[in-house]
C-alpha cells in the first residue's frame, strides 16, 4: 500500500483546507486517478532512490480503479480543489463485516504536505467509527511520513512483512514442497471453509473478497487452497495477473509448511512473469525457503492496525492487491 505525504507549514494548511471538498470517484475520474496514482506513486520512488515503480505511462495503474471498482463499488473518495476541479488526492477504502480496511491513498506531488492526506484519512477513520470498527492497513515501511500520520491516528504496528520478489522461469518452478501435489485450485464451495480459516487464524472475515477472485469474471485471479487431514483447510492464497499487478496474495496458513505449498503453487501460475508476495518477517522457516526458490527483498512492510485486534496466529500473506484485511 503506497502514501505520499510530507511536512507543510500552517499556513498552507488552513488554505488547502478551506480550497479541498470531498467526493466518491466516479466512472468518469477513473484515467485522472490512474493519472494521480501513477504520478504520485513515481515521484515518490524516484525521490528517495529506488525509481519509478509503474511503467508505461498512466494507464498502468488503471488497474486500481478497475479492480476496486468491481470489489467496491463507490468506495473512493476524491480530495478535489473546490476551484479548479484538479485532483489533489484519493484512496481507496474497503469496508467489510469485522473492518475497514484502508487502501491506496495517494496526494499529487503539488500538494505534499498541505493536508490532504490527513484529511482523506480522517474521513476513513470517522466512517469506520461511526459502525464501531477497527481500521486496518499495510503500509510500506520505507514511508517514515505516512508511518508517523498512521500512528498519530491511533495506528498500531502489529506485523511486519518482507516483500519479495520472485521471477518464475517461463518453464515453471521446478522445486517443491512439503504438500505441493495436494494443493488444488479453489471453488466457490470452499468459501465456507476459507472464512472459517481466516477466522480462526486472524479474527477477520471477508468471504465476498475471496468469493470475488474464485469467480473471476474478470479474468485476472486465481485461488490456492491445501486440505487438512481433518476435513478443515490448511492453508489459501490468492493472487492478481494484471498488466499493472502481479501479486501473489491476501492468504492464510495454519503452518508455515503449508504456507509453502500454495505459495509455490500460486508463483508457478505467473511463468515468464515476477510476481511479489509477502512473508512475515517471524516465519524463519518461509523465508529460507522462498530464497532458495530464487526469491529476493525488495521492500518491507507493516501491518498497522487502528481500534481491536485479535491476536495473528498461524502465517498471513497480506497483499496491496487489493488491501482488504
Amino acid at each position: 500500500m503506497h502514501f505520499r505525504w510530507l511536512h507543510g507549514d500552517g499556513d498552507t494548511l488552513s488554505a488547502v483546507m478551506t480550497e479541498m471538498v470531498l467526493r466518491a470517484m466516479a466512472p468518469d475520474d477513473w484515467d485522472a486517478v490512474a493519472e494521480l496514482v501513477y504520478t504520485s506513486t513515481n515521484y515518490w520512488y524516484a525521490s528517495k532512490g529506488p525509481g519509478a515503480i509503474f511503467a508505461g505511462g498512466p494507464d498502468a495503474a488503471r488497474v486500481f480503479p478497475e479492480v476496486y471498482e468491481a470489489l467496491d463499488p463507490g468506495c473512493c473518495i476524491l480530495a478535489v480543489h473546490q476551484r479548479s476541479g484538479r485532483l489533489m488526492g484519493s484512496c481507496f477504502f474497503h469496508p467489510r463485516e469485522t473492518h475497514v480496511s484502508l487502501g491506496i491513498m495517494n496526494v499529487h506531488p503539488a500538494h505534499f504536505g498541505t493536508g490532504v492526506a490527513r484529511r482523506l484519512l480522517r474521513h476513513i477513520t470517522d466512517l469506520a467509527d461511526a459502525r464501531g470498527l477497527p481500521v486496518r492497513l499495510v503500509s510500506s515501511a520505507m514511508n517514515l511520513d505516512s508511518f508517523s500520520l498512521y500512528t498519530r491516528a491511533g495506528f498500531v504496528p502489529r506485523r511486519t512483512y518482507q516483500d519479495i520478489l520472485l521471477a518464475v522461469p517461463a518453464s515453471g518452478l521446478s522445486h517443491d514442497a512439503p504438500g505441493r501435489a495436494e494443493v488444488r485450485s479453489a471453488t466457490t464451495a470452499d468459501v465456507p471453509a476459507i472464512v472459517a480459516l481466516e477466522e480462526e487464524l486472524t479474527g477477520i472475515r471477508r468471504g465476498g473478497d475471496f468469493a470475488h477472485f474464485i469467480v473471476n469474471r474478470s479474468g485476472i485471479w486465481h485461488v490456492s487452497v491445501l486440505d487438512g487431514r481433518d476435513g478443515r483447510l490448511d492453508a489459501v492464497v490468492a493472487s492478481v495477473a494484471h498488466p499493472g499487478s502481479r501479486m501473489v496474495g491476501p492468504g492464510v496458513a495454519r503452518t508455515e509448511s503449508g504456507a509453502a505449498a500454495v505459495l509455490l503453487a500460486e508463483l508457478d501460475r505467473h511463468r515468464g512473469h515476477s510476481p511479489v508476495f509477502l512473508v512475515p518477517v517471524e516465519c524463519g522457516d518461509l523465508v529460507q525457503q522462498v530464497y532458495a526458490w530464487g526469491g529476493r527483498n525488495v521492500e518491507m512492510h507493516v501491518h498497522q492496525i487502528r481500534g481491536a485486534c485479535p491476536p495473528f496466529a498461524g502465517v498471513t500473506l497480506p497483499s496491496f492487491m487489493p488491501e482488504t484485511g
